[in-house]
């Protein structure tokens, strides 16, 4: 594997390349780390320019709880190391697949784990990044402490941009310690209990960590699991009365095995818990439906899975739904993604439903800007976030 800078000096010389090919020939690149996420977007195509020769954890300072690292470095490297020193990173990003998420993929996709409504997205522990734009520049934004930006926050603009606006080379994250105490409730209710309880829960000074509620099509009720994370008589004062909580609505509850509940939230997170892994039908696709916390149960007749305290919804739905699905969001002041087609193959899949929601004037106006400073060329635009122009 070539070291750092050769392998920069070659990612820069792709660029150089890309754009002297006539725009009417040009193939974009496509920036890939450990391909963990390749079932995402309208479709997958580009020149694949990769990252993994870019590894290496550049600066750990465990006092100041800030890494510095590569972007092709394995997340599970910098979680083994974080882990030594009892730290983590709280939002919980996912890992999807075998060949291995990186840090660069992380801050690209800007995904985060089933504690982010608690804790923060991706993009809020980003403090600063390098990265190399559509013009072969090596740019760096922000730095290694939090508020130390003035202006627009472009490595935060990093996060969820999916390598559109150049290749993340370098990024500095905040990190947290683990909390001190930890335990999971499972209770068996309804969608409407639970959003009502997840939403008194909220307004009141409880260490709510996570929540997850799933249920079958035509079930009345469902389950709900939620973690407690936090100092240990919080944890331990706040259990029997959410338990009091679910009964008095008629449900039952009960604190989970501490193993169970560890490998549970960790499926979730990666999304290997059955809900994902074994759709109700051979063509459904797996929709993510991003809206407001208080958004009342939707009356869908499909798989549903509610996680973030109600903001997250998770539906499994044929992509004819499509429609319905944007519309029911937009509804709720959120947004819906095609998540997952059936085949997990995006490399043909600019047929059938809108994979996202059409942005509004001012978001398009945002996009088509910050494409147009770090992008100009269209180098990087495959089409997977939106068409090129």
């Amino acid at each position: 594997m070539p070291d750092y800078s050769q392998a920069l000096d070659a990612i820069v010389q792709r660029i150089a390349h890309a754009r002297s090919v006539p725009a009417h020939s040009r193939k974009p690149l496509r920036v890939r780390g450990g391909g963990s996420k390749d079932f995402f977007g309208a479709r997958l195509g580009g020149d694949l320019l990769e990252t993994r020769g870019l590894q290496g954890i550049v600066n750990y300072e465990p006092t100041e709880l800030v890494v510095t690292v590569r972007s092709g470095t394995l997340l599970s490297e910098l979680e083994a190391l974080l882990q030594e020193r009892n730290q983590c990173l709280p939002f919980e990003p996912p890992h999807f697949g075998h060949a291995g998420t990186t840090i660069g993929g992380l801050v690209a996709s800007g995904l985060s784990g089933p504690s982010r409504a608690s804790v923060g997205a991706t993009r809020d522990f980003v403090l600063g990044a390098r990265f190399i734009n559509g013009l072969g520049e090596h740019l760096t934004f922000g730095g290694q402490v939090m508020k130390n930006v003035a202006g627009y926050d472009v490595s935060r603009v990093l996060a969820g941009s999916w390598g559109t606006l150049g290749l993340i080379t370098e990024v500095s994250l905040k990190v947290l310690a683990f909390a001190p105490s930890e335990a999971s409730l499972v209770c068996t209710l309804g969608q409407l209990e639970t959003l009502q309880l997840l939403h008194r829960w909220g307004g009141q000074p409880l260490p709510l960590n996570a929540s997850c509620w799933q249920c079958d099509p035509g079930a009345s009720s469902g389950r709900l699991t939620v973690r407690l994370r936090g100092a240990q008589a919080a944890v331990r004062a706040a259990l029997p009365k959410m338990q009091a909580d679910v009964e008095a609505l008629g449900g039952q509850a009960q604190t989970a095995d501490a193993e169970a509940a560890m490998f549970f939230w960790d499926a979730m997170r990666n999304q290997q818990h059955a809900f994902f892994t074994r759709p109700p039908g051979e063509n459904d696709c797996l929709w993510r439906l991003s809206v407001a916390q208080t958004t009342p149960v939707l009356d869908l007749p499909y798989a549903q899975c509610v996680e973030w305290q109600g903001a997250q919804r998770w539906v499994w739905a044929p992509a004819a739904a499509g429609t319905q699905l944007h519309a029911l969001a937009r509804q709720a002041g959120g947004h819906a993604t095609l998540f997952r087609r059936p085949a997990g193959d995006l490399a043909d899949a600019d047929a059938g439903a809108a994979v996202f929601a059409p942005l509004d004037a001012t978001q398009q106006r945002i996009q088509t800007a910050l494409q147009a400073e770090f992008d100009p060329d269209g180098v990087f635009n495959t089409g997977r976030m939106h068409s090129p122009a």
